[in-house]
């Protein structure tokens, strides 16, 4: 297999499906699943420095995931909790910096904590930036955007033809941050399931049906390789 360097993706954006299907092949319950798929977030991190990756999305929990049931839910949270506990630090000195996105109404105080702890001891070395989107939704976002322009057109602070596709790609989370080169899906399922509606208009997308906790370095590299082949053409010829 081809080794990445030329038209290697800037930013890489995956939705992480199977934990539970994964978990059921083998008899275990669903947070095993989670658990195994947790520790499987840091391998990929380490695989993306490795490869000189700048910004790695991840689908962690979506708003719509709270309609599981409460024990999973709470082994969700739980786990997002022992993530931070036991790797943030050591991230950090790696150069991975941490971006939350989503919404933290209905988050806990213990979940919002992480998040705060996150952002105020951030590292300072910048070599990944690692973006989780943690009880996301892609229209909540895009809503949010719409209703902050339409709060500075109502104050006089703009005008309707100011709007423009900038303008509210700057007010989504991501912000300033590049939109996915590359979409991956594990699990087989080929949906983008509210995930960055906006910031995936010409992503190129590669399904796998690898489960996530089976997802590896391997995998990203086929991913990858399969990406360099493809001729981005944003619309044009």
């Amino acid at each position: 297999m081809e080794q990445p360097g030329k038209n290697l993706p800037r930013h890489v954006a995956i939705i992480m499906d199977g934990n539970g299907r994964w978990a059921k092949a083998k008899g275990l319950p669903r947070t095993e699943g989670h658990r195994v798929g947790a520790g499987r977030v840091r391998d990929i991190v380490y695989a993306c420095l490795e490869l000189g990756i700048r910004y790695l999305t991840i689908y962690a929990f979506s708003k719509e995931n709270w309609k599981r049931p409460t024990r999973e839910v709470s082994g969700i949270m739980r786990l997002a909790r022992f993530f931070f506990k036991r790797f943030f630090d050591e991230l950090k000195r790696e150069g991975v910096y941490f971006v939350h996105l989503g919404d933290r109404e209905g988050l806990s105080p213990s979940i919002l904590k992480v998040i705060r702890t996150m952002e105020e001891n951030n590292a300072e070395e910048r070599r990944l930036f690692l973006n989780i989107a943690f009880n996301y939704s892609g229209r909540s976002e895009i809503t949010r955007a719409v209703r902050t322009i339409a709060s500075l057109a109502a104050k006089g602070e703009l005008s309707p033809g100011d709007i423009t596709e900038e303008l509210v790609g700057r007010n989504m989370q991501t912000g300033e941050t590049p939109d996915p080169d590359l979409l991956i899906r594990t699990g087989g399922e080929h949906r983008v399931s509210n995930f960055l509606l906006w910031q995936i208009a010409y992503t190129e997308v590669w399904v796998t049906d690898t489960l996530w906790p089976d997802f590896n370095k391997q995998t990203l590299l086929q991913a990858i390789d399969e990406y360099k082949k493809r001729e981005r053409r944003f619309g044009g010829l």
